[in-house]
């Protein structure tokens, strides 16, 4: 695949939005993974 601008790139042909928002979900969901788990954590430390 080439695009012309980095414009191009982020719309992704119309489905820059879906494809760009999954990959914001599954960071968020990662980390709130990694955030409830240090905390479930810290709190067995106790």
């Amino acid at each position: 695949m080439s695009w012309g601008s980095w414009g191009e790139f982020w719309a992704m042909g119309g489905k820059g939005f879906f494809v760009w928002g999954s990959y914001a979900v599954t960071f968020a969901c990662l980390a709130l993974e990694v955030y409830f788990l240090r905390r479930r954590s810290r709190e067995a430390k106790t």
